[in-house]
């Protein structure tokens, strides 16, 4: 069958971590997510390409281990697979899993138009196996195409050609000939054994977090190196030129609506692109897997899997990605419980308004960096206890292990790079502007100070949100929820406003606690609303934001003089305890036994 008509569509299937949004990245010059562990692609995603000198629509789709679908992936990709019947299919395979994967995809292909791709084919032969590509073709009586070492421009014309004249799949597996397939060795090799028992691979992964947060946040590290030298081109250099402005209107804007605001989060950049290579290199290195399977035996304890680690280190990069990669789970419950933990996993967004603050109660932005990722996850930790259900047998298969590709890698930083730029010059330059504009003038539309602006009138009512840890100012609460729009926005309030936090160190760090356990971003409730519905979705994040209110209030209450009066109201209830569980003798008669209370 020939494809000539208009609109054609190619759908990539096959197992998870096959290679699948690799190649979608090659045919259409796409930026699919793309890591070396299970569930990194999350829902169909669709891009137009060039192949054969027509227009066809390629859609990457998730990872399928059955024909009925097991994951909530799973049965997200063969819906898409029903509701496209016409589509053509490319059924792309790991050379090493062919075996059991070839009776899957050719059920799934058969009666469609369909063509073979397989992948890690280099690793597979260094391994000892082999595979007789053009056997396999008349054996699947479909194209078979090898795509280990081709180029972009190669992989697109050989693609192309094959969509000319794709045959109808009607092949039947159970076995694979040896002449056609020979198996690679499966021992597992030395670095695996060590990365897979937990006595040498959990202390090597809080061994290597702690490496990339010293690296990242202490003092003459690298990541506070770049940070100052960005601060000190948008403060010194270019403020220097923007405060010789004559017109205080211009001055004002350029120094307090754009370089005090904008400068103060991108000044952060160097440390945040430093955090997503870590997270960057654990994924395609396949640490995360083997980190899985020895983390597993902890989660289920709270209610949760394994796989959990894959979405939980996500959300140190972006709640909202994070959010929707929770669909790699089996469980829909485990996946609820999961999106109500992940808020409180502290996002690279947040990142710049834990550095404006630590200032104000620690001297070591370090300490004081680790402290709140660290109560980050204990928050996270008790929510899942909170809600916690048995959880269902753990089975997952190892990604490869391998040296991270420096031309990926740093593919992968420059895209989350670009990223954060684009969102800083959109959203967040937008929210800046317009918070300058209201903060400095009347509804006269004179120019005027900020008590007396438009944004004072509107918002003085805040004032009262922060009084009980001693912010009785509503400057300090409109920053706050600012927050809820994108969290880097209240860094870049407190800098247009102050220039840093002008209360005490125990305000200061409340006010993080708040930022910490509050609502994520809309984005992210976005996300959340896709997966659990809008009503649910809001309702969270609504609790959320009361529960992280009452928090900051109790965290100041021990921080200035309430840890003491607890332990006071404290002593007398364990003195009494002790009192009663003092040993209580009976007489002795016949087997009587000596009872304690």
């Amino acid at each position: 069958m020939r494809l000539d008509q208009e609109g054609l569509e190619l759908l990539l299937v096959g197992n998870p971590n096959a290679g699948k949004s690799t190649l979608f990245n090659a045919l259409t010059g796409g930026h699919a997510k793309v890591g070396n562990w299970h569930g990194v692609t999350v829902g169909a995603l669709g891009k137009e390409a060039e192949l054969g000198g027509r227009r066809v629509t390629v859609y990457d789709l998730p990872g399928v281990y059955s024909a009925g679908g097991m994951s909530l992936e799973e049965k997200g990709a063969l819906s898409f697979l029903r509701g496209h019947p016409d589509a053509a299919l490319l059924l792309v395979c790991e050379c090493a899993t062919l075996p059991r994967a070839l009776p899957l995809l050719t059920e799934l292909a058969r009666g469609r138009r369909a063509a073979l791709v397989l992948t890690k084919r280099r690793r597979f032969e260094h391994s000892g196996g082999a595979v007789e590509v053009g056997e396999l073709a008349r054996l699947c009586g479909m194209p078979v195409l090898s795509a280990e070492g081709l180029g972009a421009r190669a992989l697109r014309a050989k693609v192309g050609a094959l969509m000319k004249d794709l045959p109808v799949c009607t092949a039947t597996f159970n076995a694979l000939p040896a002449a056609v397939y020979r198996a690679a060795r499966e021992e597992l090799s030395a670095a695996d054994r060590l990365l897979t028992n937990g006595l040498f691979g959990i202390p090597v992964f809080f061994a290597l977090l702690l490496g990339v947060f010293f690296i990242t946040f202490a003092p003459h590290m690298p990541g506070d190196f770049l940070k100052n030298c960005v601060s000190d081109f948008f403060c010194d250099y270019l403020g220097g030129f923007a405060r010789a402005i004559p017109s205080p209107v211009l001055r004002g804007f350029v120094v307090d609506g754009l370089l005090s605001s904008v400068g103060n989060v991108l000044c952060f950049l160097p440390q945040i692109a430093l955090l997503f290579l870590f997270l960057i290199l654990m994924e395609e290195s396949g640490f995360l897997s083997r980190l899985a399977v020895l983390t597993d035996g902890v989660f289920s304890k709270v209610g949760l899997s394994g796989r959990a680690i894959f979405s939980l280190l996500m959300g140190f990069g972006c709640t909202a990605a994070a959010i929707l990669t929770t669909r790699g789970l089996d469980d829909r419950k485990i996946q609820r419980r999961l999106i109500l933990c992940l808020p409180y996993i502290s996002c690279s967004a947040k990142l710049p308004v834990y550095l404006t603050l630590s200032a104000s109660f620690f001297e070591d932005p370090f300490i004081a960096v680790v402290l709140l990722y660290a109560l980050g996850v204990g928050l996270s930790v008790t929510v899942a206890l909170l809600l916690k259900e048995p959880s269902p047998p753990f089975v997952m298969e190892l990604a490869p292990l391998q040296i991270p590709r420096p031309s990926f890698v740093a593919k992968s930083l420059l895209f989350q790079v670009k990223q954060f730029i684009i969102k800083l010059g959109t959203v967040i330059l937008a929210f800046f502007l317009a918070s300058w504009l209201l903060s400095s003038f009347d509804w006269g539309f004179r120019y005027c100070g900020v008590e007396d602006s438009m944004l004072a009138s509107l918002c003085g009512g805040l004032k009262f949100l922060f009084a009980p840890i001693g912010c009785a100012d509503w400057k300090i609460a409109y920053a706050a929820l600012s927050g809820l729009i994108a969290k880097e926005n209240v860094a870049g309030a407190l800098a247009m406003f102050y220039g840093g936090f002008p209360y005490s160190a125990a305000s200061a760090f409340s006010f993080a606690v708040f930022i910490l356990a509050c609502s994520p971003c809309v984005s992210a409730i976005a996300a959340s609303a896709r997966e659990l519905g809008w009503k649910s979705a809001l309702v969270n994040a609504l609790l959320q934001t009361v529960g992280a209110l009452l928090l900051s209030y109790l965290t100041y209450f021990l921080l200035t003089g309430g840890g003491v009066c607890v332990l006071l109201l404290l002593l007398p209830a364990a003195a009494f305890l002790l009192l009663r569980h003092e040993k209580v003798r009976r007489k002795r008669g016949g087997l009587a036994p000596k009872l304690h209370r």
